[in-house]
């Protein structure tokens, strides 16, 4: 009996040992396939991997920072956005504390606020004392956080689909909460995460985007793949399953921010509960104006960035009627019905 149950143990241990070594590979692999290909600066004892772009001649809108969601680094945002603003304003895109090629740094990027105030120490480093906050999903989570913290560094806000309030049942995916158990958490992100996540990686990204079409090349030009290299899954994971708590106490604190703010949303998000966050946002945040658009999903930088241009055109006071443009993205994605449908629930509150 004994035989048979070292036997068993062996074996198993040696599963693990050759899935182990498999993802290693494999995160070598996607490291490889997208190399860090901005700069690095060290912020907040953190080492940051980051794209400033510095001000141009006659730039006519302030300087500029973009925050990205879960799951995500810099390039979904520089991508979509960079090439609306180039020529207008100083801009700044960064991957979050323990996202794409930035460091986790100190225990304190754990936590939302504490990446609010990386990123605060991230504008110093490279020069920009104010500038209009874009950020998408939990990086509106950020951008909410760092406009209480750092009011006089927030120019305006622009939030698009964001996740910044508390949502009923407080769940996010199984995996989330797995990957931060003590001994189990670690041994799933250094096993299993990485070729389950690639399996599913296509469909997930299509649900992020549906009912709009997702580029077809959109996880290899985003390299979103990054988020599978254990250090960066095991930080994805430890953001989602803390951000419940951190809304829970940060939504009072948002009817003190008066910076001009934009919130963009679609009515077809599956990712977030647009009638939670954004509409929440609209409510706490004196002034703000909401622009909701018909059969827009979770990803409006990417399906409507002419909208989230007027956005922060506006926010830098500049006339535009967002109404209008909104109604004219609707008109332009009216069909669209594209992902899996019966794969995408609208449900679920779980920020990408």
């Amino acid at each position: 009996m004994r035989r048979v149950m070292w036997g068993a143990l062996l074996v198993l241990a040696a599963l693990l040992a050759g899935v182990t070594a498999c993802s290693s590979l494999g995160a070598s692999r996607i490291a490889k396939k997208h190399p860090a290909g901005q700069s690095f600066f060290t912020a907040n004892a953190t080492r940051l991997h980051a794209a400033h772009v510095a001000a141009p001649a006659g730039a006519d809108l302030p300087p500029l920072v973009f925050i990205h969601g879960a799951s995500g680094n810099l390039l979904d945002q520089m991508i979509p956005l960079r090439p609306h603003f180039e020529g207008r304003a100083e801009m700044l895109f960064f991957d979050r504390p323990g996202h794409g090629w930035s460091d986790r740094g100190p225990a304190s990027n754990a936590s939302i606020d504490g990446q609010a105030d990386t990123l605060a120490a991230l504008m110093a480093e490279v020069g920009i004392s104010r500038a209009i906050v874009v950020g998408h999903s939990f990086g509106g989570a950020v951008a909410a956080a760092f406009a209480v913290r750092h009011p006089d560094k927030t120019a305006g806000l622009v939030f698009l689909a964001a996740a910044t309030h508390p949502w009923p049942g407080a769940a996010t995916n199984w995996y989330y909460n797995l990957t931060v158990t003590p001994l189990i958490g670690p041994l799933f992100s250094q096993t299993l995460a990485l070729p389950a996540g690639l399996s599913r990686m296509e469909q997930a990204t299509a649900c992020v985007f549906s009912p709009n079409r997702k580029p077809d090349a959109y996880v290899a030009d985003a390299a979103i793949e990054l988020v599978l290299r254990p250090a960066n899954f095991r930080a994805n994971a430890a953001d989602v399953e803390g951000l419940y708590r951190h809304v829970l106490k940060a939504q009072p604190l948002y009817a003190g921010i008066k910076a001009p703010t934009v919130v963009i949303t679609g009515d077809r998000d599956s990712v977030v509960l647009e009638e939670i966050h954004s509409f929440g946002l609209a409510r706490d945040i004196a002034g703000a104006e909401l622009v909701q658009v018909r059969n827009l999903g979770h990803k409006p930088e990417w399906v409507a960035p002419e909208l989230a241009l007027a956005a922060v055109e506006k926010v830098a006071g500049k006339p535009r009627d967002l109404q209008a443009l909104a109604r004219s993205v609707e008109a332009r994605i009216a069909d669209d019905a594209y992902g899996p449908p019966e794969r995408c629930k609208e449900d679920k509150p779980d920020p990408k």
